[in-house]
């Protein structure tokens, strides 16, 4: 039932989703930051470094020569191109540009993608701990949600095996993983594809956070399944967030529904950052881009150091993206309230684990990789000193 007013107006229940409690812990943040109180932000999955230089060049030749009209409702067609032979390069499939449809960031691609494929009372199948905006933006459209739950034994990824219970009419997959930071094995993706297949589910791969892994292989849900769905964005590896640009590479059957939505929704991405993306995709910015991963690597190293030395020694094995998944049990069954409680003591922000997992959450963080190793190292020393 709608939530009433005062005047006689209600409320949509498709609005009455969970916060974002990240964004909170944020604004915590940026209070203590007027104030003048020092902070090691370790929530935000967000990079601390801009656009590579190429990306800002090629903005920077367009701004005073072209309009900067509306591209395509699909994309500039030379920024498709590019995105649909690193596809091809990158993985070994064969991907037209014809299947890529640019985004207005990966959020953007999500929307497209569930009501394109899902009508209201079919069931999507989420990974959890999972990404929070999946389940909201499902449940505002009136889609049920069964959990896929994942722990240490399936390394926090879901399995094939899980699925001939849920029955699931759509698959959601992370890899990596956020808040996990886990890789998918790619016999695992393979399998969750072929059963996709098997029994008429849409899968849709999230691959926000491909090109950050510290040794794993990655594989895209593209290799397995001609039927996937693929989310890509410019937020992460390419160290873009704020331009607001991602992609679908989707089955021919969905182009037009896709194509159709995009133009009510969005009419297009915005245009002068479809430039800067066509130079993000050079080699020139793959090579400053892969030095950033190597950065996060420096600090995954000192967590993974250092954690265990104030006690804090339980956690997925990060094999790659932005995050590292803690349990904090030994010191708290509130993890909202617990994270609150080290920004204002201690100065550190870490992302509360019940936005991650509305279940077990309570008990777990999220660390973010984006920041240096000595603020890492600073901000264990601090937990060290405030836990024991």
């Amino acid at each position: 039932m709608n939530e009433s007013l005062g005047s006689g107006q209600s409320i949509s229940q498709r609005g009455q989703v969970q916060p974002f409690r990240v964004m909170r812990m944020l604004d915590l943040v940026h209070r203590r930051k007027r104030e003048g109180k020092d902070t090691i932000m370790l929530c935000a999955g967000q990079p601390s470094t801009g656009a590579p230089a190429p990306a800002l060049e090629a903005v920077s030749e367009v701004l005073h020569t072209d309009a900067l009209g509306y591209t395509e409702v699909v994309g500039d067609r030379e920024l498709r191109e590019i995105i649909a032979n690193w596809h091809s390069e990158t993985y070994g499939v064969t991907t037209n540009a014809d299947n890529v449809i640019i985004t207005t960031g990966s959020s953007g691609g999500f929307v497209n993608a569930f009501l394109a494929c899902l009508d209201a009372g079919d069931t999507v199948a989420l990974p959890r701990p999972g990404y929070p905006a999946y389940r909201n933006i499902l449940e505002s459209l009136g889609c049920k949600i069964v959990d896929m739950v994942c722990d240490a034994s399936t390394r926090f990824q879901p399995t094939a095996d899980m699925l001939d219970e849920l029955k699931p009419d759509a698959v959601m997959v992370t890899s990596p993983g956020n808040p996990t930071g886990t890789i998918i094995d790619p016999e695992e993706l393979e399998r969750i594809a072929k059963w996709c297949d098997d029994n008429g589910a849409w899968l849709i791969s999230d691959e926000d956070y491909h090109g950050m892994s510290f040794g794993r292989p990655e594989a895209t849900a593209r290799q397995f399944s001609d039927n996937a769905i693929v989310v890509g964005t410019l937020s992460k590896y390419y160290s873009m967030t704020g331009w607001r640009v991602g992609w679908l590479i989707l089955p021919d059957a969905l182009l037009e529904p896709v194509e159709n939505l995009q133009a009510s929704l969005a009419l297009c991405a915005p245009a002068v950052s479809q430039v800067a993306a066509k130079g993000a995709f050079s080699e020139a910015s793959r090579a400053t881009l892969d030095g950033y991963v190597e950065d996060y690597r420096a600090v995954r190293e000192v967590l993974l150091e250092e954690l265990p030395k104030t006690g804090l020694d339980t956690m997925a094995d990060p094999d790659g993206g932005l995050y590292l998944w803690l349990d904090v049990s030994k010191y708290t069954d509130d993890s909202e309230a617990w994270c609150i409680q080290l920004v204002d003591e201690i100065g550190v922000a870490f992302a509360p684990g019940v936005d991650f997992d509305p279940v077990n959450g309570n008990t777990w963080v999220r660390l973010s990789l984006c920041s240096t190793p000595e603020q890492a190292r600073d901000a264990c020393a601090r937990l060290d000193a405030y836990l024991n």
